[in-house]
Formats: structure tokens, C-alpha cells, sequence
């Protein structure tokens, strides 16, 4: 049996992973963009602003790096949960990709802020601004799982703080490490 879960994007999902007890409950699925958002965020926050090409280095290593984590947690997700005695099968290596796209997803914004940097800033402002964007964009994911999940609003407004705290851990390490 499968359980019904909402994308990040508000479409449904299915993850016919779980067991049948929860085939009749919806879940809402943000973990992806939450752990992508706080890569993405810990990925500006120890890169350089040094190099030839800063901006385009961080902008790929964001790129890259959500790729990698992508396909690790596409891996270990296939790898761990495969039936005994059955090879994988397209549709399933497909649904697994799918359901983790949002870590891939939650690092186009922070490097599409640091491209917009090349724009009148500098690259450490340009920096800045990517991991503004993270850290927001993981606190938004969070309290939008939390309400889509008919959280109570003082849920949503704890997890939205947890997720701040957890944003403001990185940028207190990108101050730490500031070059």
C-alpha cells in the first residue's frame, strides 16, 4: 500500500515505501528543501571569496554539491529500502530521484543570488545575499511543511524558529570563518 504525500511544488506524491498502517494519511514532504536550504546555506557560508572567478565557483559548487547530495540520497534511499530478492526498477530509481529534487532545487536560488551579485556587488555581498536567500528560504519551507501538515500556528511559529536557529548557527560560522 501507499501513503499520499504534498510536494514542495503542492503537487501529491506517492511513496509506496510505507507500510500499510499509513496508507490512508497524508503527509506533507518539505525534508528535502529544508536539507537543501541548510546545504545550500553551509556551502556559501565556508566558500571563498577568493579565486579567479569567486562568483562562478560558488555558483557551481552550490550546483554540484546539491547534485551530489541528490544522487547520495537517491542512492542510500534505493539502497536501503529495496525489497529482498527484487532488482530496482526504472519507475522506482525514477520516483526516488523525483522525491529528492528539492535538495537540488532549494540551490538555485542562493546561486542565482550570487549571479544577480555580479550586478553592482561584490562578491562578498554577493555571498551574503546567497545566504540570506538559504537561511529564508529554509525558514519558509519549514513553517509551509508545518502549516500544509495542519500544524497549530504555534507549531509552525517553533519550527520556523528552530529553522531560523539552525540558519543563524551557519551564518555564525561564516563570521567565524570570515576571510
Amino acid at each position: 500500500m501507499s501513503r499520499s504525500s504534498v510536494t514542495p511544488e503542492g503537487g501529491d506524491r506517492t511513496d509506496p515505501s510505507t507500510s500499510p498502517a499509513t496508507s490512508t494519511s497524508r503527509r506533507t514532504d518539505y525534508a528535502g528543501a529544508i536539507y537543501g536550504s541548510i546545504l545550500a546555506a553551509s556551502v556559501v557560508a565556508t566558500a571563498g571569496s577568493g579565486g579567479e572567478h569567486p562568483r562562478l565557483e560558488v555558483i557551481v559548487l552550490l550546483l554540484v554539491t546539491g547534485l551530489v547530495f541528490w544522487a547520495t540520497h537517491v542512492y542510500a534511499h534505493l539502497a536501503g529500502e529495496r525489497i529482498v530478492g527484487q532488482p530496482w526498477s526504472w519507475p522506482e530509481i525514477r520516483r526516488s530521484g523525483l522525491h529528492e529534487w528539492a535538495i537540488v532545487e532549494a540551490a538555485a536560488l542562493p546561486a542565482a543570488a550570487v549571479a544577480v551579485s555580479w550586478f553592482g556587488m561584490s562578491v562578498n555581498t554577493g555571498l551574503w545575499l546567497a545566504l540570506g536567500v538559504a537561511v529564508v528560504q529554509q525558514v519558509v519551507w519549514a513553517c509551509l511543511g508545518a502549516a500544509r501538515a495542519e500544524a497549530s500556528r504555534g507549531q509552525v511559529i517553533a519550527e520556523g524558529f528552530v529553522n531560523l536557529a539552525l540558519g543563524l548557527m551557519i551564518v555564525g560560522a561564516k563570521v567565524v570563518l570570515k576571510d
